[in-house]
């Protein structure tokens, strides 16, 4: 039996332990830079495997390495990332494993994501004397739109050793059970988060041409944006415009004199997203200028699209292909979706994948960021085995000696 059988095997033996973990996390569920009781159990979990445990990373994310022993310092590093935090929802599921934390559930699986890591962490420790270099398990804090990688990446985490290659997964409660996305180039989106501020001048209800109504020409605004990806955009290109809140007075009689509005911007491209934001930029001062008001826009976060490198397909696309079988293994067109991973893949080129937990012969299940949200926890061995997989098989390739050309 070969290392990825074994994996595979230990993995789905692992089933009724991951799913436990995974129904704790589920019960406690913390938001993005509050991750202090699960970031805890996973430290906790990697000392006791034997592993030195790093803490604190990016604020409450948490690292460790797993070596076999007299490896050279050379040796290759590959880096495994899992996200631990949920989001501000209100769940509505019932399940007997319901949030206990008012306001704040798993409503994207991360819980699972948490618990698949301390699962590969169990298996790579088990075989790391067959391994021919290091593994740095990643467990990140707010993934969701609050920078948890970037953070990370500022505490140095890609250093110390430096990994050559990166993978992820995230599972996916809209796929057939266990079906693997792998694919070479992009899965997700550069998400983009911008705020504006519109500046009029406010007065009385009754007495509109004293005033620069900063709702009208926000409204304005809001309206004239959309002609942005319909007459700007190049057909062929993809690109997402959504103004998400337009707060803007206080009470009926009287006229605003200040509007704010937030949303979000989606691209592939580098080049579609600063066209984007140029012609947000001119359309809303022009529209300023017209009604006589002032606005600033900014962009106080951008996460890069998910690019998964060639090679790293490559190898995930056969790890996939020995875990689930040839027919499980599948592409889907690219999502206008965000992940922070891709700050770790523009690092260390490798491979994010999808897995797939809906149950099957059963209605769709909600979508992820739903308060109903749930998934198939028969996905978690599936999870383990794939990752520690491509673990095994980069650095069995990365250390394999290089063919000579005849």
């Amino acid at each position: 039996m070969n290392l990825l059988q074994n994996l595979h095997q230990d993995a789905h033996a692992a089933y009724d332990q991951l799913v436990a973990w995974r129904r704790d996390f589920h019960m406690h569920p913390e938001l993005g830079f509050q991750e202090i009781r699960t970031a805890g159990i996973v430290a906790d979990h990697l000392r006791g495997l034997g592993l030195e445990v790093s803490t604190g990373i990016g604020k409450t994310g948490v690292v460790a390495l797993v070596e076999g022993d007299d490896l050279p310092a050379d040796a290759p590093t590959v880096l495994l990332r899992f996200d631990m935090d949920a989001l501000p929802i209100r769940e509505q599921t019932g399940l007997p494993f319901a949030s206990q934390q008012a306001g704040v559930m798993h409503a994207c699986g991360h819980d699972g994501h948490t618990a698949i890591g301390m699962g590969v962490a169990q298996l790579l420790v088990k075989y790391r004397h067959q391994l021919p270099g290091r593994i740095k398990l990643v467990f990140q804090p707010a993934e969701e739109g609050l920078g948890g990688a970037a953070a990370m990446m500022a505490d140095g985490v890609m250093e110390n050793p430096k990994p050559g290659a990166a993978f992820g997964l995230h599972l996916w409660s809209r796929l057939p059970l266990n079906q693997v996305i792998v694919q070479e180039g992009p899965l997700w989106a550069n998400a983009g988060i911008f705020e504006m501020v519109v500046n009029g001048r406010g007065g009385h209800g009754a007495m509109p041409h004293e005033t620069v109504d900063a709702t009208l020409v926000a409204a304005q605004i809001v309206v004239a944006w959309q002609s942005i990806i319909a007459r700007n955009i190049d057909p062929v290109q993809t690109a997402v415009l959504s103004v998400g809140t337009l707060h803007s007075g206080d009470t009926s009689n009287v006229i605003s004199g200040e509007a704010k509005l937030t949303g979000t911007i989606r691209t592939f491209d580098p080049a579609v997203e600063k066209l984007l934001k140029q012609r947000m930029q001119e359309i809303a001062d022009g529209i300023c200028q017209a009604f006589g008001a002032t606005c600033r826009i900014t962009h106080p976060m951008s996460i890069p699209a998910v690019i998964n490198s060639a090679p790293g397909a490559a190898l995930m696309h056969e790890v996939a292909q020995e875990i689930v079988g040839a027919e499980q293994v599948a592409q889907i067109a690219p999502m206008m979706v965000g992940e922070d991973v891709s700050e770790f893949l523009l690092r260390a080129p490798g491979c994010f994948i999808l897995v797939g937990a809906a149950t099957p012969g059963e209605e769709l299940p909600s979508p992820h960021h739903n308060p109903t949200f749930d998934f198939d926890e028969r996905m978690l061995p599936t999870g383990v085995a794939l990752l520690a997989g491509a673990a095994a098989q980069y650095l069995a390739g990365a250390t394999e000696p290089a063919t000579a050309t005849p």
